[in-house]
Parts: structure tokens; sequence; C-alpha cells
């Protein structure tokens, strides 16, 4: 078995002098990491927490003066965070919902069940891919506006349907479970039906998690879309809700109302993390 290659030799870190370098070297890299993706976290949380005088200030103050959490309670009461919220919760439960039922099935079907012109709908699919998502902002609001779906959630939940790279990676991943175990399955009399709930799905746990990740997170984040179809402002989630009420609010409680607004999606990958990890490298192997 051939040694594998490294940047140190291991003739290197047998030495005392050669391991505490390499230690060194490897604990400042990963700090310095660390620092530059924790520091932009620290520096919005904080600057929630200064005067709206010291925020504006230059240059500016790493550390607050007087810490003060008016910031977030301000931006919670003034900006109707609650509401948005939870206007967001329903629209990203409801597309990934709708996204993980209809996908996963396309998906089964065009990998497992080969009906007929199977690849020259999954061309089609993937052909959209290539089509900007600007380009089909006004024919998406025509349909929905002649079903008088404004001001609904359907308007969130159905064009989040037709997600054509979440379906091909579902197809993908489908594409390498062994035909063994299907062949098994079918055996002992399971449907097709039978065989994707109880074989086929708890299987993809690892896929099916990051799809589910890329659902919540692109309607979470989603702007143009949400601002064209709810008017009312009392529907509209919390990305369309901090460009429309931010207009008379004070610079603290809007970064207050911004660090609000991430924590879910923060607090969701760092739980879904390991899922997250998982499932991009069950997609990228065979087996």
């Amino acid at each position: 078995m051939s040694a594998t290659r490294t940047l140190v030799s291991p003739a290197v870190l047998a030495r005392p002098r050669g391991r505490a370098v390499y230690w060194t070297v490897f604990t400042g890299v990963v700090l310095l990491f660390a620092l530059a993706f924790l520091f932009p976290v620290y520096w919005m949380a904080s600057g929630a927490m200064k005067s709206p005088d010291e925020v504006a200030r230059t240059p500016p103050t790493l550390v607050p003066e007087s810490w003060s959490t008016d910031g977030y309670t301000d931006a919670w009461e003034l900006m109707q965070l609650p509401t948005h919220l939870w206007n967001t919760v329903v629209q990203a439960a409801g597309a990934w919902l709708f996204q993980l039922v209809f996908c996963t099935a396309a998906a089964y079907a065009l990998s497992k069940l080969r009906p007929a012109f199977g690849k020259l709908i999954l061309g089609g699919i993937l052909a959209t891919l290539m089509v900007p998502a600007q380009a089909l902002v006004v024919p998406k609001y025509l349909t929905v506006a002649d079903l008088g779906l404004l001001n609904d959630p359907l308007a969130i939940w159905l064009p989040a349907v037709a997600n054509a790279f979440n379906l091909y990676l579902l197809k993908r991943f489908f594409d390498q479970l062994p035909e063994d175990v299907l062949e098994a399955a079918e055996m002992d009399g399971a449907g097709k039906l039978r065989t994707l709930w109880s074989i086929v799905l708890p299987m993809s746990r690892p896929v099916l998690g990051v799809v589910s990740i890329f659902a919540l997170v692109a309607v979470w984040q989603d702007f143009l879309w949400p601002l064209m179809v709810f008017s009312d402002t009392d529907k509209q989630p919390i990305s369309v809700a901090l460009v429309q009420l931010s207009q008379n609010i004070q610079l603290t409680v809007l970064i207050a109302a911004m660090v609000i607004a991430s924590i879910p999606m923060v607090a969701l990958f760092l739980v879904f993390q390991r899922h997250i990890i998982a499932g991009i490298s069950a997609g990228s192997t065979k087996g």
C-alpha cells in the first residue's frame, strides 16, 4: 500500500519542532478563517446594540460604548417581526412540502419507472435551467393573477414546485440506489408506491435533507417574487417587509431586524449541516 502524500512529511511530524510548527500554522489558519466568517456576524449583532450616533461614527467603534438591547426590542415591535416571520414560515413550509412531494414523485418516475419519452421529458425539464429567472417573472405573474392567487400563499407554493435542479438532484440519487434492494421488494409483493415509501425514501434521507435546505433557503431569501404577488403588507414575508418598513426606521433598529431575520436560517444550517454534507457526498459517489 502506497503512503499518502501530504504537504508535511511524516519525518518532519515525527520531530517535536516539526509538530510544533505544524500545529502552530494549522491553528493560525483555522483562527484566521473563523475570524473571517464570524467577524461580520459579530459586527452586525453588535451594531444593533450601539446608539444611532455611534453606528454612524467614522471611524467606527469595534466594541459598543454602551451595550443596549433596545434596537432588538424596537425592531420586534415597530416592524411587526412576529407577523412577517410567521408569513415567511408558512410560505417556506408550504413550498418545501409541495416541492418535496412532487419533485420526489417525478424523480422516482423518471429514474425507476422509466416512462415513454422519459429522457426527452428530462431534457425538457433541464432545458428550463438555461432560461433566466427574470424572464419567467412576467408569465408567472400573469398566470397567478388570472387564477386569482395574488396575496395568497399558493402564489409562492405552486411556482416553487417547478424546480428542475432539485428534481435532477433527486433523480441522480435514485439512479444510484442498488437495484437488488428494489427487486427484492418487488419479489416480496411491494408495489411501486410501497417501494417508494418504505424502501426508497428511507434510503434517500441525505439527499432529501439537501433538497429541503435548498427549498427553504430559496423561499426565505426571495425578494422580487413575493414583492410582486403580496401587495397586502400584513401578508408579506420578512424579506419584503424589511425593505418596505425601513423608510423611517433608525439604522440600529433595521440592523437588529436583519439579525433576527437571519437567525432561523443560521439555526437551520447548524442543525442540519451533517445532513447537507452527507447528501452532497452521497450524490457524488456510485453504489
